[in-house]
């Protein structure tokens, strides 16, 4: 095995056998194939059979799996054999394992830290991250450790310290290490834990982006603390609209579906803010059993200027598929076809036709009207119609449909030939390498890069 390699199939899933599948494996009772291809530098059956045997009490079994893989040097490796010795009452031995690769900093710095933590040794934990406040993984490990050992205000001393009274960056590559946002968000963590809640929302109001993968940190505190005229302030004027969301999930919860269903009805200040909100009401209303609502809420933003989007489109088509009402989207899906002229429809609103026409019982009509396509020769139509026969119960015509597209369809076709019981085929269908030259990358240690792109 070589460090390098297995960093790259991981990366990728390319030339290896995919999480997914190796479950399904499992699943269908070929743990002897998953055992036998963890012992062939398989890391994703690897860390699948050592899980099992782990859960079967045979640690010492897991481990002799897990040791061409850690001789390495390959730190995910390291990593799962250290949480297998914690797990097994054996912490000491995790930390010796675990702490040269610590030096690296990044993931495995993170790991060791926590590691520490979890078995007394807070104060370590927090002087090896306080060194490394500047990279945000190691600062907000730092952030928990610190909760955990007591010593928030060490915490909040060094994060306030990255927060200049007056900048605010406008680029990500503004400065270097931890941005700006990210450490005022942290320090207001810090604050709420100490509960000092006035405190933790002043920061956040200072924050230049407020918004991090669909949520609001200063909408959630507001919500965890109650505060619910303050939040209403806040989300009418949030510009994104996850403020509104956050404060109409809020009522929800507590069973007030009207007012919930009132906050999404409120205008934006951007229209990514009504549109996503439009798309939150349908989907509240679809939930408390107002189907027919839902659906002509999303048909009134589809038929807005510029509305039928591709996944506004999907949504709406989804709407008709679960209340019953696929030949209504199917004459939608054909009204936006005549509305262009007669062209082709574009082959994602081709494939909701075709769910749409499964959904109504007409699968056979839909198979044949996907081979009928003009694009029916092509590596993503192939794809399109296999999932079609497979789910009428038709996995071999499925194969048959694949196998002229296998290198762009690798996945999907092994996943038949193990439902057809072809485990082998399907294993090295997976394991097959790409032709094409591969340019060496370092094996990434955890860290991200501080340097602007060129």
């Amino acid at each position: 095995m070589d460090a390098a390699d297995l960093d790259r199939r991981a990366r990728t899933l390319s030339g290896c056998v995919p999480p997914l599948l190796v479950s399904r494996l499992l699943e269908l009772g070929h743990g002897d194939e998953v055992q036998f291809q963890a012992g062939r530098g398989e890391r994703f059956c690897a860390r699948e059979w050592t899980c099992l045997l782990s859960e079967r009490g045979r640690q010492s079994e897991a481990l002799d799996v897990l040791a061409p893989y850690v001789a390495t040097g390959w730190w995910p490796a390291v990593q799962a054999q250290a949480e297998l010795l914690e797990r097994s009452g054996r912490p000491e031995e995790a930390i010796t394992l675990a702490q040269p690769y610590a030096e690296t900093g990044g993931c495995a710095l993170e790991f060791f830290a926590r590691l520490l933590a979890r078995h007394g040794r807070q104060d370590e934990a927090v002087t090896l991250l306080s060194a490394g406040v500047d990279d945000r993984l190691l600062a907000t490990a730092l952030v928990d450790v610190a909760d955990a050992a007591g010593r928030h205000e060490d915490a909040a001393v060094l994060l306030a310290a990255r927060i200049p009274d007056q900048h605010r960056c406008d680029s990500p590559w503004c400065c270097r290490g931890l941005d700006i946002d990210t450490a005022i968000g942290l320090l207001a963590t810090v604050r709420e834990r100490q509960d000092r809640v006035d405190e933790a929302i002043a920061l956040l109001r200072t924050r230049h982006g407020t918004s991090f993968n669909g949520r609001d940190q200063l909408a959630d505190l507001l919500a965890r603390h109650d505060r619910i005229e303050e939040l209403r302030s806040y989300a009418a004027s949030e510009y994104l609209g996850h403020a509104a969301q956050r404060l109409a999930e809020m009522l929800e919860e507590r069973g007030d579906v009207e007012g919930a269903i009132a906050v999404y009805q409120q205008p934006g200040d951007s229209s990514l803010h009504r549109r996503h909100g439009t798309v939150h009401l349908a989907q509240l209303l679809a939930r408390h059993g107002r189907g027919d609502e839902a659906i002509e809420v999303m048909r009134a933003l589809a038929d807005s200027p510029g509305g039928a989007e591709d996944w506004i489109v999907d949504a709406l088509c989804t709407l008709y598929a679960d209340h019953g009402r696929s030949r209504d989207g199917i004459a939608y899906l054909d009204s936006l076809n005549r509305g262009s002229g007669g062209e082709e429809e574009e082959w994602l609103f081709f494939r909701m036709r075709l769910l749409l026409m499964i959904n109504c019982g007409l699968t056979d009509e839909a198979i044949e009207h996907a081979r009928a396509h003009p694009d029916s020769d092509t590596w993503y139509a192939a794809w399109t119609i296999a999932e079609l026969l497979a789910d009428a119960g038709w996995i071999e015509e499925a194969v048959t449909v694949l196998e002229p597209h296998a290198s762009a369809n690798r996945e999907l076709l092994a996943g038949y030939l193990i439902e057809l019981g072809r485990i082998k085929d399907a294993v090295a269908l997976l394991q097959q390498r790409t032709s094409e030259p591969v340019t060496p990358t370092p094996v990434w240690s955890g860290t991200f890069s501080t340097e602007p792109p060129v």
